[in-house]
């Protein structure tokens, strides 16, 4: 019924609402944007938002004509409203008056954050203060994304570059009130393996009676772009093990691998490739827990690990459930992990982004020597109206300051934009020096540990 009364646009159905914004006030607090499919918002009525236990009460309804908010007692189905009251929407909730209401699809933000800050409060005092404004903040922009370090006590925010974070900090500082202090920018890397290993790597639990044999390979193009468009869902709980194997089996995994899905984890996949093993269906929640923790922390650099499959080959348990406990599975699995990608060739991919330029022709070779300078590629130079238009890919890690000098290159005059294109691997030589940086940076040992570090030898 709420399908049809949607289709029909019914303003006395019931209220199914999309909260595409959340906006801050200083005097209203938050405000939840969206359209309103069917039904109708009145002050004072009784909302439920999908996936939260509690009914939430709207305080105001005004109607959103442009960028001003006009104040109504009501508003009917087909308009773009603005509640106040709902605390738990975010960017992407499903709004109504119906508890068991079906969400709508997610939002997919197809950049992902990475240049990451570490954001301190100047005064202790302004500490509390500085927590519930990060929280709103990161409700108000969905392509933030905020951690709390346990170790160190900061706060990282992490966001699309340098400026999208100047911005933020800037609205921390004068629109919220808080004196902040931030670190430098700091470029996020991903790990990943350049072919899968010769031969099963063997990882071992401490006592040494359960061992775990692994086989560690580049996932496929066709279902990496799947996860990213959003096709599969890697956040979701594998519900029918069968429509995702065929699923994978269309986008060309072998047929025997899309069957023995396990888990996903950002965009790894665990496969699991035995057959008829005692014990493992009750080790396998373990097996899985280890994996995510590994995909969390690469062995090379302590960065996430992006797009690899791992497929677990073989197994030998111990028949004592106390012996196969979590203090002997996990550690096993792990290293077996990070073994299998010690001999796999462990490669660091790093963040690259997309620049659009429009210059007027005479600054065209400054703004072309300032890119390759930046280990930057042109890949296309065009003309548009009276000014020449170059798009290029650069690193994210070369582009810190990159505003400044191409305005003090083109006196002011250069219009430029740029979006997020992905990871690339990064060339060996220039790797070394990066590990190294960042494993020092996190305390680490500068060099990393090799395949017989993992094996236990």
């Amino acid at each position: 019924p709420l399908g049809k009364q949607m289709l029909g646009c019914d303003p006395k159905g019931d209220v199914a609402l999309m909260v595409t914004k959340i906006i801050m006030d200083k005097q209203a607090g938050e405000i939840a944007i969206g359209r309103l499919f069917s039904g109708t918002v009145t002050k004072g009525q009784t909302l439920y938002v999908a996936g939260m236990p509690n009914a939430q009460r709207v305080q105001t309804v005004s109607l959103m004509v442009g960028a001003d908010r006009i104040t109504v007692e009501n508003c009917q189905a087909g308009n773009i409203v603005a509640v106040t009251g709902l605390k738990d929407a975010i960017a992407g909730s499903s709004v109504s008056t119906l508890k068991d209401m079906e969400p709508f699809e997610k939002m997919a933000h197809y950049s992902e954050p990475v240049v990451t800050k570490a954001l301190e409060a100047k005064n202790m005092k302004d500490l509390p203060k500085l927590v519930d404004v990060l929280r709103v903040i990161a409700k108000a922009d969905p392509s933030l994304s905020i951690e709390i370090n346990n170790e160190t006590g900061q706060h990282l925010m992490s966001g699309m570059g340098e400026l999208h974070l100047e911005i933020t900090e800037y609205r921390i500082i004068n629109e919220q009130g808080v004196d902040i202090k931030s670190s430098p920018p700091i470029v996020v890397y991903r790990e990943c393996v350049k072919a899968a290993n010769k031969t099963e790597f063997e990882g071992k639990s401490p006592n040494k009676h359960n061992k775990f044999y692994f086989i560690v390979e580049p996932l496929e193009e066709a279902v990496l772009e799947a996860i990213r468009t959003g096709a599969i869902d890697v956040d979701a709980k594998i519900k029918d093990p069968k429509a995702v194997a065929k699923q994978l089996t269309d986008l060309g995994v072998d047929k025997d691998e899309a069957k023995g899905i396990v888990a996903f984890k950002n965009n790894n996949m665990l496969v699991d490739c035995t057959k008829g093993i005692q014990y493992l269906h009750e080790t396998m929640e373990l097996v899985k827990q280890s994996f995510e923790e590994a995909m969390l922390r690469g062995p090379l650099a302590n960065e996430k690990v992006g797009g690899i499959k791992v497929k677990l080959m073989d197994a030998k348990l111990h028949e004592d459930t106390i012996h196969r406990g979590p203090a002997q599975v996990i550690p096993a699995v792990r290293d077996g992990i990070y073994g299998a990608m010690c001999s796999a060739g462990r490669v660091l991919l790093e963040p690259m982004q997309k620049e659009f330029i429009s210059v007027p022709p005479d600054f065209v070779g400054g703004v072309t020597n300032l890119i390759t300078q930046r280990r930057g590629t042109i890949l296309e130079m065009g003309q548009d109206g009276a000014d020449s238009t170059l798009v290029a890919e650069c690193p994210v890690a070369e582009m810190f300051g990159f505003s400044g000098d191409l305005r003090g290159q083109t006196q002011g005059r250069a219009i430029w934009s740029s979006e997020n294109s992905g990871f690339k691997m990064m060339m060996p030589d220039l790797q070394k020096k990066v590990v190294v940086e960042i494993r020092t940076r996190k305390g680490l040992n500068p060099e990393p540990y090799d395949e017989k570090y993992y094996s236990g030898l």
